[in-house]
């Protein structure tokens, strides 16, 4: 292979000791999934504790399948969660005449060349590999064409893809940040790999994944790169290009996947994997930052399990990174977001709930006082924001009843009891010593326990004899004048 003079941009790039620079760069065809935002969360924690910056780079050269909207719900996705990224994205289908550039700098040089064999040639060979139980792989039959035959293919058509050569012998070796030593093998990577897809004899295909990201965290002089384990193949590729390239390399660090129940890859067919289907089921951003943080790593003892992203950063290290798959947790996640709306006082949960209960047309935000009393009442029992949703609707409307409640209704002396309190009622404020003291007087005068009272009360009230605390219920009920009504409905 000959020496060729490198691309001035790449050639400009220095192999000095580089200050700490890491990237996210997810492919706009589909929206953030959890997978991708917890690499985000990893490589934000490890700029920040190192003082580095968290660069974004969206991969958008798939163009039939990118499009704008997941770009936008990708970076709103990352605002959300909190994971401010420095600088401007960069766009990789703005640099692709630098990506043919390196190309044609690995063409120059011998590292690279235009193979001919058509689709049809290339089934063929696959399927006389699976018949003979043999891995896929290309076997390197255009490597060494001559000038002639190169012609000759020409002349009938055919369109070529550039290969970088692969040594069979060849051992690729780095120390993983996460994983030690990792040495693999030239003749396990496939045979000589497409680095551009077809086009005419002269001209440079669509550069490929490997090739653009090995020159784009070059020319943005990534120091590190943090992604899934299931990048490790590639990995062992890319050094090869970096070298053939002669690019300074980054130190790499391979996270373990996120698993589902059966430890399997988590997917699609799990349910939920998007960051904006967990932001609408009523998960915090808060909570889902502190969760994926620990899907992979632990926290140093007596650092506990609930903490913020910057509390995280002060202490994050790949010393700590598992190299086992992560389970997903539905049970720890809920957990710990009740944990973050239970530290929310009053109003500010009142605050993140408001416009949910305006868009489920409460009509909500006319008494800000009630709701955030309201607020305090529900906060402790809350799961989910939506939690809240569906808890403060009686509070806004008249519920039917349901069979429980209705049963509770039929009781012997229910309704007489409730009868009774209806017209012990006051018409101005009530105190929850004077709410005690009507129960008291209700259920005397109705020859009944106080017990039987009160859950018809709640029956009454809610709809249910499950809810939040039946005094505090009451009281709110009654500064709105709403208790009344639901008492006289169950003459």
């Amino acid at each position: 292979m000959s020496e060729v003079t490198a691309v001035p941009e790449l050639a400009a790039i220095s192999s000095a000791p580089r200050p700490i620079r890491v990237r996210l760069a997810p492919s706009p065809t589909g929206s953030l999934h959890i997978g991708t935002a917890r690499t985000a969360v990893f490589n934000w924690l490890f700029a920040r504790h190192n003082g580095g910056q968290f660069l974004l780079r969206i991969e958008d050269t798939d163009r039939e399948r990118s499009q704008q909207q997941f770009t936008d719900n990708i970076l709103d996705g990352l605002s959300w969660l909190g994971l401010a990224w420095d600088g401007a994205p960069v766009i990789q289908s703005e640099r692709i005449e630098l990506h043919r550039l390196a190309i044609q700098q690995l063409l120059d040089s011998g590292h690279a060349y235009r193979c001919y064999a058509t689709e049809a040639e290339l089934t063929s060979m696959r399927e006389l590999q699976a018949a003979a139980k043999q891995a896929p792989r290309y076997d390197n039959r255009h490597r060494q064409l001559s000038d002639e035959q190169q012609q000759r293919f020409i002349a009938e058509g055919r369109e070529a893809v550039i290969r970088f050569r692969i040594d069979d012998a060849r051992t690729i070796s780095w120390q993983d940040l996460v994983r030690g030593e990792m040495r693999w093998s030239g003749a396990d990577l496939g045979g000589d790999m497409v680095i551009a897809r077809r086009a005419r004899h002269d001209q440079i295909g669509d550069p490929l994944y490997n090739l653009v990201v090995v020159v784009d965290d070059a020319a943005m002089e990534i120091s590190h790169v943090i992604r899934g384990e299931d990048h490790i193949a590639n990995t062992a590729k890319q050094l090869l290009l970096y070298e053939a390239l002669g690019l300074p390399q980054p130190q790499f660090a391979h996270t373990p996947l996120i698993l589902n129940r059966e430890g399997r890859k988590l997917s699609k067919r799990d349910g939920v994997t998007s960051i904006s289907d967990f932001r609408d089921m009523g998960y915090s951003a808060s909570a889902l930052a502190n969760y994926m943080t620990l899907l992979g790593w632990s926290p140093p003892e007596g650092m506990g399990e609930r903490f913020s992203l910057d509390q995280a950063a002060s202490v994050f290290g790949f010393e700590r990174v598992n190299r086992a798959g992560a389970r997903f947790d539905w049970d720890k996640l809920n957990w710990l977001n009740g944990q973050v709306l239970h530290e929310l006082g009053p109003e500010a949960l009142r605050d993140q709930l408001l416009p949910l209960w305006q868009a489920a047309g409460y009509g909500a935000g006319e008494d800000p006082a009630w709701e955030r009393d309201l607020c305090e009442l529900l906060g402790a029992s809350l799961t989910l924001l939506a939690d809240g949703v569906s808890q403060a609707k009686p509070f806004y409307s008249c519920p039917d009843l349901d069979p429980a409640a209705q049963e509770q209704l039929t009781a012997p002396g229910a309704r007489e009891a409730l009868k009774a309190l209806e017209q012990l009622l006051p018409e101005g404020e009530l105190t929850a010593a004077e709410a005690q003291e009507l129960l008291s007087a209700a259920a005397k005068a109705a020859g009944v326990k106080k017990g039987v009272i009160m859950k018809s009360l709640r029956a009454a009230l809610l709809g249910s004899l499950q809810g939040p605390d039946l005094l505090s219920t009451w009281l709110l009920l009654h500064r709105r004048r709403q208790d009344l009504p639901r008492l006289q409905r169950c003459h």
